[in-house]
This record gives structure tokens, C-alpha cells and sequence, in this order.
């Protein structure tokens, strides 16, 4: 599969976009599990214009990411163009626009999935980017606004006539949110279109090896790009890619493999954010390593509000001994 000059192998396996989530130990982590190619948190244009320091920090990027995409949103043309300008001298290896962010503060103000409902806009955006850079540049959007205004299918041809590289789609609405199930059949409908040629990266409801094998078996996507469900699993691009290459399920983590990962984890986001940041961005993932352990909630309170460093190596160490 080839996108842009990016070769990947055959049913690759992609870490989704998302806020507050995919930082850089995130990344890092979910790279040494098999993710083959990541993504930023998502970047807003206006921030990017304006110098942002939180928006500026997003775009650092390390060679063992790669390849990596910048990704970044906004609904006004001229600030997406140069937006894209300043994230390509970031040094990634391509440019993703998200049309496909459903939470209210971008939808309604017409970013994100907002734009499913001026698709015209959408196309624009599109073009001006791709004739802006040098990189390549791919989409990541959704099925359409609502269950009435299904755009899909004819929108995929449109960006991809405005020079897009690859296409991700997300088998919701906006309105959906990520409520219901993700409905694949669209997505197969784009990928089996004789019009289309470029890669279509499918998303949505990949929560474990059976359903990624399913979606490259039933729908014919050229990869598949796994979100939430890597959110305290990242180790999910090592099973799926095992079961794919051998029909086989690996064994469930053990406590003591979770705890060894959230260490590394941990290590990591100190040494990149510091102990104040570090810590404070760690909580989300920490506590999340652990779930459906009996009788945690005692110390899952304290993976979320310790603050020395020394201290949460130490209940991790705790976990260990205690939970086998």
C-alpha cells in the first residue's frame, strides 16, 4: 500500500488522532506494539497562526515516530493553507485534515465533522492544501452529518479528485457522536467504487483482532486506523497484527506486563513533559492499565492524584505484588 511515497506492508495497522490521547509517550509507546503509522493530537489553524505554545508543541516530532502525520483543522481556507505551510516545516511525513472531530465546540463553529454540511467548503480546503504543500495530504472525515445526508460515497471522489493521497473514514455521523456501532458498509461502498485509486483507510469499532480481520476480509479497506480502543491497550497493534499473521490470539496481558508498560510509559512522560506535566498527562492513561482488576478503586485513586514521581513508580511496584 502506498501513500504518497509512503510504502506500508499489507494490512497495515494505523494509531488514530486524538486529543489529549496520542501525545508523544502515547505515540511511543503504540510504535514499539506495531502501529505503522501515527498521527499528532489535532492541531487548530487558528492556534497555529496565532504561535500557540500548546499548539506549537504538538508538532514535535522524533525519527523513531516515523512515519508520523500532522494533523489539523479549522474551517476557514486561508488560515488552513497556512496552517498546513507551517506544519509541513515541522518535518512530518505527511498532512492530515480532520473533517471528522463531532464534539460541539468544532462541529458547530463548522471544523471537524461541521464541514460534512458544506461539503463545497470541504472540497475547496481540500485542494488549496494539496497545491500549498509539498507533502502528501490525506482526509480523515465521516459518513456525513446525519442519517439524511449520507455523503459519503460521492464526497470520496471529490477528494480525491482535489489530489488527497489517502482517504480515512469513520463509520459514524456527526451526529452519532460514537454512540450506536459504526457502520462499515459505506466505507466498503467507497473502497470498492471502480472511480476510486487511492488507499481508503477504514475506522470505527476496531476493538480487537477479529473485527480488524473482518474489516480487511469483508469490506476490502487498504488499513485499518484504531482509535479508543487503543486508549489503555495499546498493545492492540501487537495482537491484531499476530492474529492476522497466524489466525492466532495471543494470551491477555498479565498484571505484572501492565505494570512493567505503564512504568515505561510513566519513564517517558517524565522525560519529555517533566514531573509536573508529566504526571498530571499520565492519569488518563495510569488508571486505565488496570481496568477490570477486583478491589482496585483505593489504588486507582492514587494513580490519579499523587504527584511525586518516586511515590507512583512505587504503587505500581504496589500493583505488582498485590494483583497476579
Amino acid at each position: 500500500m502506498q501513500i504518497g511515497n509512503l510504502t506500508f506492508g499489507p494490512r497495515p495497522l494505523f494509531l488514530a488522532p486524538m486529543e489529549d490521547v496520542t501525545d508523544i509517550s502515547f505515540r511511543y509507546i503504540c510504535k514499539g506494539f506495531g502501529a505503522e503509522l501515527m498521527f499528532t493530537e489535532f492541531i487548530s489553524s487558528d492556534g497555529l497562526i496565532r504561535d500557540a505554545a500548546k499548539t506549537i508543541a504538538k508538532m514535535r516530532l522524533y525519527d523513531y515516530e516515523r512515519p508520523i502525520g500532522i494533523q489539523i483543522y479549522g474551517h476557514l481556507p486561508d488560515a488552513m493553507v497556512e496552517a498546513a505551510v507551517r506544519a509541513e516545516a515541522a518535518g512530518p511525513d505527511l498532512i492530515d485534515i480532520n473533517f471528522g472531530c463531532p464534539v460541539n465546540k468544532i462541529a458547530r463553529r463548522g471544523a471537524g465533522s461541521g464541514m460534512m454540511r458544506e461539503p463545497d467548503k470541504m472540497v475547496e480546503i481540500t485542494r488549496r492544501v494539496v497545491e500549498a504543500v509539498k507533502l502528501p495530504v490525506t482526509v480523515k472525515t465521516r459518513l456525513g452529518w446525519d442519517e439524511d445526508s449520507k455523503i459519503i460515497v460521492p464526497l470520496a471522489e471529490r477528494l480525491q479528485d482535489a489530489g488527497i493521497s489517502a482517504l480515512t473514514i469513520h463509520g459514524r455521523t456527526r451526529c452519532q457522536l460514537y454512540k450506536g456501532e459504526a457502520d462499515w458498509t459505506l466505507i466498503g461502498e467507497v473502497k470498492n467504487n471502480p472511480r476510486m485509486r487511492i488507499p481508503i483507510i477504514g475506522n470505527g469499532d476496531i476493538t480487537s483482532p477479529e473485527k480488524a480481520k473482518e474489516a480487511f476480509d469483508r469490506y476490502g479497506v487498504d488499513a485499518v486506523m484504531i482509535g479508543r480502543a487503543s486508549f489503555g491497550h495499546p498493545w492492540i497493534f501487537r495482537e491484531i497484527r499476530h492474529y492476522l499473521d497466524t489466525g492466532e490470539l495471543l494470551p491477555p496481558m498479565t498484571v505484572a506486563q501492565r505494570v512493567e508498560l505503564a512504568k515505561r510509559h510513566l519513564t517517558k512522560s517524565l522525560e519529555v513533559k517533566g514531573p509536573k506535566v508529566g504526571i498530571l498527562e499520565m492519569r488518563r492513561h495510569l488508571s486505565c492499565y488496570f481496568k477490570g482488576l477486583d478491589n482496585f478503586k483505593e489504588t486507582r485513586l492514587k494513580l490519579v492524584t499523587l504527584t511525586d514521581p518516586d511515590e507512583l513508580f512505587a504503587t505500581l511496584d504496589y500493583i505488582n505484588e498485590n494483583w497476579q
